[in-house]
């Protein structure tokens, strides 16, 4: 390979790492500020969201620039071009993170999560911290094996938004719709979440294995 073109590739993969890295924090952050009602959090994840998608500019911009001027192909070519899909993936989990701080920021100086919900909302962070920490570690060693076992990590996150669900709609939920709007709201952010990582890893097994997988829906 061509030093500049591997510098490219280099750099490509050192942006979507810490975009990864970006992420992750953004979630644990937001996360945090929602069981904790905390404001200072709540603006700072918000603010550094830019942050993100400043990075996703700059994949964006290497990606094409890599392109024009050194023409990859084969197992290079698919490294430029998922790159682009990863970069989206990961700044749409951004943006789901930045969603979670913005609910706790609009119900402060109030709780936005119910006792009822801390414990389940609690594990999906954890789901969420621990996807993300595995798709930056997959980009990192481009371990297929790994980026397949998202999937799995995607399941636990599903039962979760179950169990979310099984207690706002119980009969005896004492906080009104608003406050089941908000929990039923945060659980689609945290779901979507952990979709985006899998596609994320699922980029990673094509890249590696040259064979595409199915993406989950996502919105």
């Amino acid at each position: 390979m061509r030093d500049d073109l591997r510098a490219d590739l280099l750099e490509v993969g050192r942006l979507l790492v810490s975009m990864a890295e970006a992420v992750r924090t953004a979630m644990v952050h937001a996360t945090q500020a929602l069981l904790t009602a905390d404001r200072e959090i709540c603006e700072a994840v918000i603010a550094r969201d830019n942050e993100v998608d400043d990075l996703r500019r700059q994949v964006d911009q290497q990606v094409y620039d890599t392109l024009a001027r050194q023409a990859p192909v084969a197992t290079d070519l698919r490294l430029v071009v998922t790159g682009i899909q990863i970069a989206a993936d990961l700044e749409r989990m951004g943006d789901l993170a930045e969603h979670v701080a913005k609910t706790a920021l609009r119900r402060y100086p109030a709780p936005a999560v119910p006792p009822e919900l801390r414990e389940v909302i609690t594990s999906m962070g954890s789901v969420a911290d621990r996807m993300a920490g595995k798709v930056g570690l997959v980009l990192t060693t481009q371990n297929a094996l790994l980026g397949a076992e998202l999937e799995s990590d995607d399941d636990a996150m599903d039962e979760l938004q179950r169990q979310l669900f099984n207690i706002l709609l119980d009969r005896h939920w004492p906080h009104g719709a608003e406050a089941a709007i908000d929990g039923a709201l945060l659980g689609r952010f945290y779901e979507r979440y952990a979709d985006h990582a899998v596609n994320a890893g699922q980029q990673v097994v094509y890249l590696v294995t040259g064979e595409p997988t199915e993406p989950p829906g996502l919105a």
